[in-house]
């Protein structure tokens, strides 16, 4: 199927049993609190599967996947995933590599709650972000690129963990540095290696 921008290709709460496998786009997965406040838990693309939670668990959805712009995705019965499954074992495997690496991504953030500072968390995140799904400059030598998904600061300050205009003034700081540029719901990273280096990312993205 193919959705347009802004279109919620699942709806939280709902008890639908299928998922979906992402074919070429970029979604937002989000999650609304009986408050009122929204909060940006993923971003998924293409060859990713979104909705496999509720579908396995048999329970309703828990967040909102959203298409950032134009997106195609396949629709898949959980039924007919999980006799697929049984019967290619690679393919679960797969599927517990990709559960056991959204699950070390939570648990990582948990510990950078405590671990550092509202800046360097915003510049980590920006940092997976860029190592994700960035679209690098060709005429830079991969120092520069697009940040490649279309964010509110509300929407990054969530991934962070931050409150909006905490993240506000980090974004402000990381611009003075020279490490981002900031347009509208667009965020380009000047130098990759240097906002790296100051988000204190020195490993492969384990993700």
């Amino acid at each position: 199927m193919t959705y347009p921008p802004h279109r919620a290709l699942l709806q939280q709460g709902d008890e639908s049993r299928h998922v979906l496998l992402i074919t070429s786009g970029v979604v937002k997965v989000v999650a609304s609190a009986e408050s009122g406040y929204d909060m940006l838990l993923a971003v998924r693309i293409a060859g990713d599967l979104v909705g496999e939670m509720a579908a396995f668990e048999e329970r309703p959805r828990s967040g909102t996947v959203v298409a950032c712009g134009d997106v195609t995705a396949r629709i898949i019965q959980v039924r007919a995933l999980e006799t697929f499954l049984s019967r290619h074992p690679d393919a679960m495997r797969a599927i517990l590599h990709m559960l056991c690496a959204r699950l070390r991504w939570a648990n990582l953030r948990r510990i950078e709650f405590q671990a550092y500072d509202s800046l360097t968390r915003l510049a980590r995140v920006l940092a997976e972000l860029c190592k994700a799904y960035a679209q690098p400059d060709p005429d830079s030598d991969g120092k520069r690129c697009d940040l490649g998904v279309t964010l509110t600061q509300k929407e990054l300050a969530s991934l962070a963990g931050l409150k909006l205009n905490t993240a506000e003034k980090n974004l402000a700081a990381l611009t003075a540095q020279g490490l981002v540029e900031r347009s509208y719901r667009n965020i380009t990273i000047c130098d990759v290696p240097k906002l790296l280096e100051f988000a204190k990312v020195v490993a492969d993205n384990p993700y």
